[in-house]
């Protein structure tokens, strides 16, 4: 049977049935046997908008402008580029050039290349699991500040008092920054102080893990039609942020910041490992660079603000300085040629860079323990850590009129972007799960109800008041360094095991071009020592060099980093190798199968038929899984391990000719 094609721009996009191959000398004629088909998307419109709701999420708007914040603004930006050319759209093409053409999960994809790789598909869906577990935590933010956005004024707009005297914390600080840590975070000073649950963060996290739940139950036929929405909502609401942003005092300095490249950063290991672990061949491209573009949007939006904000803090401090200037002139003789050329009598008129030249001259010179007032130093201390995109893009909206309502759109937003990506993410779970166990498939609900119920109950990690510092860890280290590793795998089996060039006859067969010659190459080198280096780079710096995190200061309303504790390392240890498992599990436990099988066939079997009839027929069904049912005709025990495991290298329909059956075995 042959496989539907797959869409053009004109096409319905369907998934295609599982087919299954008969044998051949069995004396009986056997049809085939087509399970239910898979829901699909209506149209390649549909299918390309789910794509890039997927790739398009929370880690655009949260986690790239924190990431560009941190790591030099436009080095960043220039080595993320560098690498989403070189090396992640090639990846990323492959994959999906994979998926296509074997039309299974990724547990189903790597086993049909070979049983023995089975174990990339398992780690990629515990990669998945982790990115989910935090991924929620980080919806449930969004949904506590979606309940506080209905409030005028916002309760994120000035600080709180006591009596007649105003928090201090939030006065060292500033008003969105108390709010997020002390109001929803409620945040310890380390992580070493656990036990302690936040009650309405668990509260919203639940409530998120309950959103899931319901939009999982019933698939893409009916989040087809909400993708035109929900992909397009987002970049409306980041383009009115944008406008307004840019229209702030300080917005061009922010601006300036994030696009001036400091390349001496490109020396840290850090870097290189954050910029590479973020995102068939029309789509690897197109939405690789909405999914850029997208993230460039999200910053111009925060670095406007961090703009604003740097300027306001300067200007705070040149108040405080003048102030006291001022006081040193009024109680005591001083050198007249100290005395600025400008009014110092009303600081709010000084231009920051005229203070700046004064102190530079003739700061030191005067008493009072003066300071400098720079807005770099200010954009370099910006906000570190997860809440930089809650704390920019919550400032940015006490300054829209109308203010809740700005904020109630933003954080639907920000809903509506984690939402899609989960629905993603836990379908990429499921999905592989229930295509390899039949009697997963048969109680999908139940599986989904469980698995949204363990997430929420593991995810209560999050949810305590070091619960931030948790998500920090996931997201720097035991998401992204097995990530590093599947991809590794990934790459080394399609281009080495499988074979590039055989890989691209696959291609040209599905979508009848050959792609560029040049992918080969990509894949077997440039992507793979790539990865490759940069993992061990990565274990290399871990090991000589102790992880830290950054942690907020109550005493001194600033984040300071701090160094994990023994305890938490060996967590990390644990969930890293946990994740990184199934591959040497899944290569030795089919080996293992494979000569127990062997001991078991023996001789006398006749395992020709299998060979010839798939070698002459267009067959999607393992070799192995067909030598099972030969197997048991034959009366010989159904769990044997099976020799020709190793020969099921085919990723598209195989080839006519027993010389194809015969060449695969040389792998």
């Amino acid at each position: 049977m042959e496989k539907p094609p797959l869409p053009n721009d004109d096409d319905t996009v369907v998934t295609p049935d599982s087919q299954l191959c008969s044998l051949a000398g069995e004396g009986s004629q056997e049809g085939v046997v087509e399970p239910p088909a898979r829901d699909g998307w209506d149209s390649k419109v549909e299918y390309f908008l789910a794509q890039v709701g997927f790739s398009v999420g929370l880690g655009n708007v949260w986690r790239f402008p924190y990431l560009c914040h941190q790591n030099g603004g436009g080095a960043f930006l220039l080595l993320y580029v560098l690498l989403m050319i070189l090396v992640g759209i090639p990846l990323f093409f492959l994959e999906l050039a994979a998926g296509q053409s074997i039309r299974q999960g990724s547990i189903g994809v790597w086993k049909h290349i070979s049983p023995k790789l089975a174990g990339i598909g398992y780690s990629s869906c515990v990669v998945c699991f982790f990115v989910a577990l935090y991924y929620n935590v980080i919806i449930g933010w969004s949904l506590f500040y979606l309940g506080n956005s209905f409030q005028y004024p916002l309760p994120w707009e000035g600080c709180p008092e006591h009596g007649n005297t105003t928090v201090e914390e939030c006065t060292a600080s500033s008003p969105t920054t108390y709010f997020w840590f002390r109001k929803a975070l409620n945040i310890t000073d380390s992580i070493e102080e656990t036990g302690e649950f936040n009650p309405v963060i668990t509260c919203c996290l639940l409530a998120a893990w309950t959103i899931v739940c319901m939009g999982m139950f019933k698939g893409i036929k009916s989040s087809g039609k909400v993708m035109y929405f929900s992909s397009i909502f987002p970049y409306v609401v980041l383009l009115c942020f944008l406008i307004r942003g840019l229209m702030l005092d300080g917005a061009a300095e922010g601006i300036k910041y994030m696009f001036y490249p400091k390349l001496e950063i490109w020396g840290e290991v850090q870097v290189w490992r954050q910029a590479a672990t973020n995102n068939c061949h029309r789509d690897a491209l197109t939405v690789s660079t909405i999914n850029f573009l997208t993230s460039v949007l999200a910053s111009l939006v925060v670095f406007a603000v961090l703009g604003f904000r740097a300027r306001e803090v300067a200007m705070r401090c040149v108040t405080r300085n003048l102030e006291k200037l001022s006081e040193q002139f009024s109680v005591g003789p001083l050198d007249r040629d100290l005395l600025p050329g400008f009014n110092i009598s009303d600081p709010s008129l000084v231009p920051l860079e005229a203070y700046r030249d004064w102190f530079t001259a003739h700061g030191a010179k005067v008493p009072g323990n003066l300071t400098d007032c720079s807005l770099e130093e200010e954009m370099n201390k910006g906000v570190e850590g997860t809440g930089l995109a809650f704390i920019a893009f919550t400032e940015a909206m006490t300054l829209f009129p109308g203010s809740p309502f700005w904020s109630a759109l933003f954080f639907l937003m920000l809903l509506n972007l984690g939402l899609s990506t989960m629905f993603g993410t836990l379908e990429g779970i499921l999905t592989p799960l229930t295509d390899n166990f039949k009697v997963l498939k048969r109680h999908k609900t139940k599986l989904t109800v469980f698995s949204c119920i363990v997430g929420f109950l593991i995810g209560m990690l999050f949810t305590q008041r070091c619960g931030n510092y948790f998500v920090m860890m996931f997201d720097d280290y035991s998401a992204t360094l097995p990530l590093i590793i599947v991809v590794v795998f990934e790459c080394f089996s399609v281009s080495w095991v499988y074979g590039a060039d055989r890989f691209l006859d696959d291609i040209e067969k599905m979508l009848h071009w050959r792609p560029p010659v040049i992918y080969k190459y990509l894949w077997k080198y440039v992507c793979l020592l790539a990865m490759l280096g940069l993992l061990g780079a990565s274990l290399l710096r871990m090991c000589f060099k102790r992880p830290t995190y950054t942690a907020w200061n109550r005493q001194t309303a600033s984040e300071v980093t701090l160094d994990y504790p023994d305890w938490a390392l060996a967590v990390l240890a644990v969930l890293i190798i946990f994740a990184t498992l199934p591959v040497p599990m899944g290569y030795i436990h089919s080996t293992l199968r494979s000569r127990t099988r062997h001991n078991f066939l023996g001789s006398g079997t006749d395992t020709g038929a299998v060979y010839t009839k798939c070698s002459t027929v267009e067959c999607d069904t393992p070799v192995a899984d067909l030598l099972d049912e030969h197997l048991e005709r034959n009366g010989i025990p159904n769990d044997s391990p099976s020799p020709l495991a190793e020969e099921n290298l085919r990723l598209l329909p195989l080839r006519e000719g027993v010389e194809d059956i015969e060449d695969s075995t040389d792998l």
